[in-house]
């Protein structure tokens, strides 16, 4: 088996830095099978001081910036001069390439990576992939899985057990099919001891992977073949050939049962002893010969089982008490210290206290001849010479005795294969891996819902008692009476149906939010860590949510791109992404970003004015690129981050920018006007009443919080009728959450502008419909109930501007995602899920098996960071705020229950 040294650092190095033979006390020089064995990668920062990247998505930028560098570099070093960093990294590239993703999405993460560069990875994997099994398939790369399972925890205190989630529970009876579930699926991987506490527990948690559906067969060739031919050694090791490096193991066994041992471990020829006790295979059957000084002999046959397991027979079986250390022997048989329990009957069927053939026996409670010891038993001692056992002892009546044990046949080889626990019944696999998942994705149907209020957002308004018929995906006809044909039919009697609220500033499903380390990081793309999985997908389908912009946060005044999503609740990170929509890019103005709260800010800038400089160096910069690329494209660095100002210079990516005070929303405004682009959308954008004419003028939207005022200073002016103001100046208004909780009822919070400021309810409803429709350019397929458009519905039980109305059924792309009466059935199989996961660790707990303590699961909640949230006693902040020192994400942390 092959042992790769991993040395600890940086992001991307020849980590994986050679390949040993496990040489003892050898000299390096002398162990080493293969120098520069392979490059290694991680989005991990590991050790690294630096300041950026601190978030997952900064990883990603700066590895694809890297592979950049690196090519230009091959043709422009001559102008560059040596830069020793990137000389080493296309010198690994015809290494070898292990990427270290750790994780069902961090592998996903890397292997898009090696896509766009050319590069297939080795990825190192977690021990979720099970959970994506089809995903990692499809990436066609090769993997090393560790066999790390969590271990039960003690969870039969009620009180402890209720903060473990069910993900967790699941996770730990489902861990254990991760390597079967890369066999079965037919990828080929290794297997690996890293990640585990314990080494010595790497053939136990091997087994239990066996239970769980993983072949010996492929076991093996995972330890040895597989290994060896990734890393290109296998003309040296991964099998016993001819003319290879003398590497094997001398095992008493199969190598994967729990009875054997390793005897020797034989590394480039040279022996290492392990257990070598256990080198004289002793089993089999034995005639075994006890002689009296007066020359009266007995015989027997010893059945030897193993070292420490043995029979004597006679007329009777009897277990003996037997142990061989490899030199030593030690026997005894008969009596009440007998293993057996009762006296030993030998050849002739004497009583196990009566002594041997023409001896007298021991006078009643005097001294036993020869010092004998008391119990009637026989008690043999001595040692192994060639396949003969002799020594001497004690008979039954305690008189001197000498033995042989000769070697008479050799016990049946054991070539069965292990069997097998069968494991006791397993959990689904669920999309996401979740109480409120699916076991199987859900497809796509043509619907007719009938009879409802249909909620048009056109010029049709409302419309009383009609039908809405969808057919693939889209919105295939409105009208009344129609016919269903092979549609599955929704009652929509007495309820509303209405085009699915769309979230123009959201920060769920996301892994990181800000990459705060650096003022302008517009080479930052939150598709890079989108996380399918949150929870808050689900809470937000169950609101009437089918469509979230996901923001980068205010921590920079360029931050990251944006993505929006729709929100397909059990699909992957990729099958999340609103197809074909024009690109979007984050920008920040006021506190956060000059770092008001911070006491030891040392990132310009630092105040308003230096916020409007950064913005007008960032264009001066990314327009002279420009230039130069055209100029000189292939001997210009393609710089990631100037890539995305210029595709704003050319109304290709668009803005939307957190704001607040009307002199820097109007200094942002010259900013775009000099370089000749449009500021999209103001967000939060609380002081836009007072400028809401030049807003119109230059072109904006404005997508604002319907009420929200005094969390810090820079909203002391914020009006509840801003929203009311804006619009009737003609601008075009969304109302957003920037919140995962609100987003939960940005229905309700559309309808505030009824009462305040008037608007009607057609116009409140817009705001978080068809508005941002509109100010995300994707009118033309969402936002409102017309023939041709995508079918994103969600049914009402009322008017969805009433507090009393309650999503029923949310609709994306025809599929429903969310169904009241199903989450309902849901409920109902989390508690019993829970209760038998419970049970089968408290029956855990009594075999003995070492117990992890209850841990609390936690959701991260991401956001701006420019409020916090105190949802309660389960709810603890972790805030390191984007408006402080550090630069990153505002999160709260939430026990889920």
């Amino acid at each position: 088996m092959l042992r790769v040294v991993w040395r600890d650092g940086g992001r991307f190095s020849e980590d994986f830095d050679r390949v040993c033979g496990e040489g003892g006390n050898e000299n390096e020089n002398l162990v080493i099978v293969k120098q520069r064995a392979s490059a290694n990668y991680s989005l991990n920062k590991g050790t690294s001081t630096q300041s950026y990247p601190s978030s997952l998505m900064g990883s990603v930028a700066l590895l694809r910036q890297t592979y950049l560098d690196a090519v230009w570099y091959k043709t422009q070093n001559y102008h560059e001069g040596t830069n020793l960093s990137l000389q080493a990294f296309n010198e690994e590239q015809s290494l070898p390439q292990i990427f270290d993703g750790s994780d069902k999405w961090g592998d996903l993460h890397g292997d898009r990576i090696g896509d766009e560069f050319g590069v297939q990875y080795i990825i190192k994997a977690g021990e979720n992939e099970y959970q994506r099994i089809g995903e990692m398939a499809a990436t066609r790369a090769a993997f090393i899985v560790p066999v790390n399972f969590p271990q039960a925890m003690d969870v039969e205190d009620p009180d402890a057990a209720r903060f473990v989630s069910l993900t967790d529970m699941k996770h730990w009876e489902l861990a254990p099919t991760n390597p079967g579930a890369f066999e079965k699926a037919g990828i080929r991987f290794c297997l690996t001891a890293a990640d585990l506490r314990d080494t010595k527990q790497f053939f136990t948690n091997l087994r239990k992977a066996f239970d769980n559906g993983l072949t010996e067969a492929a076991a093996l060739e995972a330890l040895t073949k597989t290994p060896a031919t990734l890393i290109g050694i296998y003309d040296k090791v991964g099998s016993l050939d001819a003319g290879k490096l003398a590497n094997f193991l001398i095992t008493t066994g199969p190598i994967f049962n729990e009875k054997t041992s390793i005897v020797e471990n034989w590394v480039q020829g040279k022996k290492y002893g392990v257990k070598e006790d256990a080198w004289k295979d002793i089993k089999g059957q034995y005639n075994l010969v006890i002689t009296t000084p007066s020359g009266n002999s007995t015989s027997y046959t010893l059945d030897i089982k193993s070292p420490a397991s043995a029979n004597v027979i006679g007329k009777d079986t009897l277990t003996g008490k037997f142990s061989f250390d490899g030199k030593l022997v030690s026997l005894s048989f008969g009596g009440p210290t007998g293993a057996g329990g009762g006296g030993f009957r030998g050849a002739g069927g004497r009583p196990g206290g009566e002594a041997p053939a023409g001896e007298a026996p021991a006078g009643g409670g005097g001294r036993r001849p020869g010092g004998g010891r008391p119990g009637g038993a026989t008690h043999l001692s001595g040692t192994l010479n060639g396949d003969v056992f002799n020594g001497n002892g004690t008979d039954s009546a305690g008189g001197l005795v000498v033995w042989t044990a000769t070697f008479s046949k050799a016990a049946a080889p054991d070539t069965s294969a292990r069997v097998n626990r069968r494991p006791q019944r397993l959990g689904k696999v669920l999309y996401p891996f979740d109480g409120y998942g699916w076991d199987s994705l859900p497809t796509q149907h043509d619907l007719l819902i009938r009879n409802a209020t249909v909620w048009t957002n056109e010029k049709d308004g409302r419309l009383a008692g009609t039908d809405v018929l969808v057919k693939n995906g889209k919105i295939a006809r409105i009208g009344k009476n129609l016919e269903a044909g092979g549609a599955q039919v929704i009652d929509g009697t007495g309820k509303w149906l209405a085009p699915g609220i769309i979230d123009e500033h959201s920060h769920i499903a996301a892994f990181s939010i800000n990459e705060g380390a650096q003022s302008v990081t517009s080479e930052v793309r939150i598709a890079d860590n989108l996380n399918p999985e949150d929870i808050n997908i689900y809470r937000q389908l169950a609101g009437g949510v089918t469509s979230s912009h996901i923001l980068h946060g205010s921590a920079n005044t360029i931050g990251g791109q944006t993505q929006l999503i729709k929100l397909r609740w059990g699909v992957n990170d990729t099958a999340l992404k609103f197809r074909n929509w024009d690109p979007f890019i984050k920008f920040a103005l006021g506190e956060n970003v000059k770092r008001t709260t911070s006491t030891n800010n040392n990132r310009f800038p630092d105040t308003r004015m230096g916020v409007e400089e950064v913005l007008m160096d960032a264009f001066t910069r990314a327009r002279d690129y420009e230039k130069q690329r055209k100029a000189a494209p292939g001997a210009t660095r393609k710089d990631l981050e100037l890539e995305a100002l210029v595709e704003i210079l050319n109304h290709k990516r668009f803005i939307t920018c957190h704001s607040y005070v009307q002199s820097e929303i109007t200094a942002l405004m010259r900013v775009a006007d000099k370089f000749g682009f449009t500021v999209n959308t103001y967000t939060h954008i609380l002081e836009g009443y007072k400028v809401a004419d030049k807003m119109k003028a230059h072109g904006s939207n404005a997508s604002t919080f319907s009420d929200w005022w005094a969390y810090k200073m820079e909203v002391q002016d914020a009006i509840a009728y801003n929203a009311a103001i804006m619009t009737k100046e003609g601008l075009n208004v969304c109302i957003n959450s920037d919140d995962a909780e609100q987003a939960r009822r940005l229905n309700q919070e559309a309808a505030k502008s009824v009462k305040y400021g008037g608007l009607s309810e057609e116009e409140a409803f817009k705001m978080v419909t068809l508005n941002p429709a509109r100010a995300l350019h994707v009118a033309d397929r969402v936002g409102s109930i017309r023939e041709g458009k995508d079918a994103d519905l969600v049914l009402w039980s009322d008017n969805p501007l009433s507090i009393y109305a309650r999503a029923e059924k949310s609709i994306v792309d025809g599929i429903v995602y969310y169904d009241i009466d199903r989450d309902i059935q849901m409920r109902k199989y989390i508690a019993g899920e829970r209760n038998r996961l419970i049970q089968k660790m408290v029956a855990e707990k009594r075999t003995g098996a070492p117990m992890a303590a209850a841990t609390p699961s936690y959701h991260i909640e991401l956001s701006c960071g420019d409020h916090d949230h105190h949802d309660g006693l389960l709810t603890i902040d972790v805030s390191d705020g984007d408006g402080d020192d550090a630069g990153q994400t505002s999160a709260t942390t939430e026990s889920n229950q």
